[in-house]
C-alpha cells in the first residue's frame, strides 16, 4: 500500500494552498463551539460525565483528519453511537461509575479495533446488506428514544433509565406533578432560542448561545438553589494515557455491542461523506480507508479516556458549510477543544443539564425522516413495511433488538428478492426485431408455437427451481400449439453447478416432448459455465444465437423444411403497465 493512500493527508498538507485557510479556520472555530455543548450533551446520552464527551473530541479529530479521505467529515460524539453505547454497557453497569466508564472506554478500542480490520480486508461492502428504509426507521425510533431519555433532564423528574420509549412515557405521565418547572423553563427557552436562532440566520451558534443563556440564567438567578440541576465540577486539564483495561469477560460482554457499532457508525460517517464530496469534485471518499482511518481514530482515542467517535451529520453539514477545504479543519476544531480542556472548564460549572437536554433534543428529533416514509408509501410498499416494522421493533424492543431485526429484514429481502427475481415472457413488437415483456405492453405480437421466456438475474441455486416452474407453467399454458422454446439469457451474468444440473435436467424434459430449445444473448462467462458442465454440449452448438430474432427465425426455417405451418400468433390484449 503506497503511504498516500494510507495517509491521505500527505495528499494535501504539503501542497496547502494559503486561499483555503480562511474557510478551514472559519469552519474549524465554528464546529469546535458547536462540538463542546454536542460533546458534554451526547456524554450525557452514553450515560458518562460531560467531560468524557470532551475528550473524545481531540485526538479521535486530528487521527481522522490525517488519515480520513472526506475533507469535511465532523468526527467526534454523535447522539447514535451514544445512545448504543448505553444500550450495551447501561444492563451490566451503573452510569457514571468507574466500572462503566471503563467499560465504554475499552468498547471504543473494540470497535476501532473491528473497523480497522474491516479496512484492512476490505470488506467495506458489508454495510450495503443494511438497506436505506432499514437504517431510516431504525435511525427514527433511535432518534424518538434518544430525545425522550432527556425527559427526565428537561422535567427535572428522576425517572428511572429506559431504552424503551413507552416506558420513558408512562413514566413521565404517571409522575406529572412532580415536575420541576423552572427546570423544564429553562430547557424550554433552550430549545426555542436554538430553533429561533436558526429560523433567523443559521451561521448564528445557536447552541453555545444556548449554552451562555442557561448559565448566565443559573448563575445570575441562583436557580441551583431551587433544584435546578448543573453539571458541577468539570475537571480541567486534558485526559491522562492510560491503557484501557479488560479481559475475556470483557471482550464477551461487549462484542455483540461493538459489532453493532461498528457498522452503524460507519454507515452514519459513510452516508454523510459521500453526500458532501459530491458537492466537491477534487477528491474521492473511499469506504475502506474511511473504516481504517475511522477505526484507528477510536483506538487512539481509547488510550486517552474516549468513548466512541464517528462522523456525524449536523456538524459535517455545518463544516461544510462554514467553508471547511481540508481536514486542516478539523485539527482546528480539536485545537480549540484543548484550549477549552486547559482554560475553560469551569466556566461550565453552572451549566444546567436541562440546557444540554434540549441540545440533544433538537439535534436528534431532525433525524426522524417522515418525507422517506411518504416517498417509500408511494414508490415502494415493500420497503415502507420494512421501515416500519424496524422502526416499531426498535421503539419497543430496543436499541440493540431493532439492529437485528434491521439486519434480518435486509437479509430477508435481499433472499426474497434474488430467490424470485423478475421473469417475463415476450412478444414482438410488430413490424420490428424488438421484443419485449407482455405484461408490459398492447398489441404484441405472441406466438402459439414459440415460448419466448427472458430471466432477469444470475441462475443459481435459490433461484433455479423458482426458473423452471415459471417454465413449465407458461409451456402448459401454450398447450399442443408449442414447437419451440427460447430463452433470452441476455440479463444472465452467471449461472453455478447447482443451475447447471437443473437447466441440464429441465432441457432433458423438453426435449424428450419433442421441443426444440435455443438460447440467446448468451454472455462469455456465462457460456464457459455451460462448457465446463457440459450444458452447452447438451444444448448443441447449433441452438446458441445472437438475438431472439435469429432464433425465431431459425423455427420458422425449421417449420418450413418439415413441412409444417409457418408459425400462428396473436396479439395480445393486456393494458400496459409502462
Amino acid at each position: 500500500m503506497k503511504i498516500k493512500a494510507f495517509i491521505p493527508a500527505l495528499e494535501w498538507l504539503p501542497h496547502y494552498q494559503s486561499k483555503n485557510l480562511k474557510g478551514d479556520l472559519s469552519a474549524g472555530l465554528t464546529v469546535g463551539i458547536m462540538l463542546i455543548p454536542q460533546g458534554m450533551a451526547y456524554a450525557m446520552i452514553a450515560g458518562l460525565p460531560p467531560i468524557y464527551g470532551l475528550y473524545a473530541s481531540t485526538l479521535p479529530l486530528i487521527i481522522y483528519a490525517l488519515l480520513g479521505t472526506s475533507r469535511q467529515l465532523a468526527v467526534g460524539p454523535v447522539a447514535m453511537v451514544s445512545l448504543l453505547t448505553a444500550a450495551g454497557i447501561g444492563a451490566v453497569a451503573e452510569g457514571g461509575s468507574a466500572t462503566y466508564i471503563g467499560l465504554a472506554i475499552a468498547l471504543g478500542l473494540f470497535i476501532g479495533l473491528i473497523q480497522f480490520l474491516l479496512g484492512i480486508f476490505r470488506l467495506g461492502f458489508l454495510v450495503n446488506f443494511l438497506s436505506h428504509p432499514v437504517i431510516s426507521g431504525f435511525t427514527s425510533a433511535a432518534a424518538l428514544i434518544i430525545g425522550l431519555s432527556q425527559l427526565k433532564h428537561l422535567l427535572g423528574i428522576d425517572l428511572p433509565r429506559s431504552h424503551h420509549v413507552h416506558e420513558i412515557l408512562l413514566q413521565a405521565a404517571e409522575r406529572f406533578d412532580e415536575i420541576h418547572w423552572i427546570t423544564f423553563a429553562t430547557g424550554l427557552g433552550g430549545i426555542l432560542l436554538i430553533k429561533g436562532l436558526r429560523v433567523i440566520n443559521p451561521a448564528i451558534p445557536g447552541l453555545l448561545l444556548a449554552v451562555v443563556f442557561g448559565i448566565l440564567a443559573v448563575w445570575g438567578l441562583h436557580l441551583e438553589s431551587t433544584g435546578v440541576k448543573i453539571v458541577g465540577d468539570v475537571p480541567k486539564g486534558l485526559p491522562a494515557f492510560a491503557l484501557p483495561s479488560f479481559n475475556l469477560s470483557t471482550i464477551q460482554l461487549l462484542l455483540p455491542t461493538a459489532l453493532a457499532i461498528s457498522l452503524v457508525s460507519f454507515m452514519e460517517s459513510i452516508a454523510v461523506a459521500k453526500a458532501i464530496q459530491a458537492k466537491h469534485k477534487d477528491y474521492q471518499v473511499m469506504p475502506n480507508q474511511e473504516l481504517i482511518a475511522l477505526g484507528l481514530a477510536n483506538i487512539g482515542g481509547a488510550f486517552l479516556q474516549s468513548y466512541p467517535v464517528t462522523g456525524g451529520f449536523s456538524r459535517t453539514a455545518v463544516n461544510d458549510q462554514a467553508g471547511a477545504k481540508t481536514g486542516l479543519a478539523s485539527i482546528i476544531s480539536a485545537g480549540l477543544i484543548v484550549l477549552t480542556l486547559l482554560f475553560l472548564t469551569p466556566l461550565f460549572y453552572y451549566l444546567p443539564k436541562a440546557i444540554l437536554a434540549s441540545v440533544i433534543m433538537v439535534a436528534v428529533f431532525g433525524l426522524i425522516d417522515l418525507k422517506e416514509a411518504r416517498h417509500l408509501w408511494h414508490a415502494d410498499r415493500s420497503d415502507f413495511w420494512m421501515l416500519v416494522v424496524t422502526f416499531i421493533g426498535t421503539l419497543t424492543l430496543g436499541i440493540e433488538q431493532g439492529i437485528g431485526i434491521g439486519v434480518l429484514l435486509s437479509l430477508g429481502m435481499i433472499i426474497y428478492r434474488t430467490s424470485r427475481p423478475h421473469i417475463a415472457e415476450l412478444g414482438r413488437v410488430p413490424d420490428t426485431h424488438f421484443y419485449r415483456n407482455v405484461l408490459r405492453f398492447d398489441n404484441l405480437e405472441v406466438r402459439k408455437d414459440v415460448l419466448i421466456i427472458r430471466f432477469d438475474a444470475q441462475v443459481y441455486f435459490a433461484n433455479v427451481n423458482y426458473f423452471k416452474d415459471k417454465l413449465f407453467e407458461w409451456r402448459a399454458r401454450k398447450g399442443a400449439y408449442l414447437q419451440t422454446v427460447i430463452i433470452n439469457a441476455d440479463s444472465i451474468n452467471h449461472m453455478d453447478s447447482s443451475a447447471v444440473h437443473a437447466v441440464k435436467d429441465m432441457i432433458v424434459d423438453l426435449q424428450d416432448e419433442g421441443l426444440s430449445v435455443f438460447f440467446t444473448g448468451v454472455k462469455g462467462p456465462v457460456r464457459d459455465v455451460m462448457a465446463k458442465g457440459l450444458l452447452a454440449k447438451k444444448i448443441g452448438s447449433h441452438n446458441f444465437f445472437m438475438s431472439v430474432q435469429e432464433a425465431v427465425d431459425h423455427h420458422d426455417r425449421q417449420c418450413h423444411q418439415n413441412g409444417i405451418p409457418k408459425f400462428h400468433k396473436f396479439t395480445s390484449q393486456t393494458n400496459a403497465l409502462s
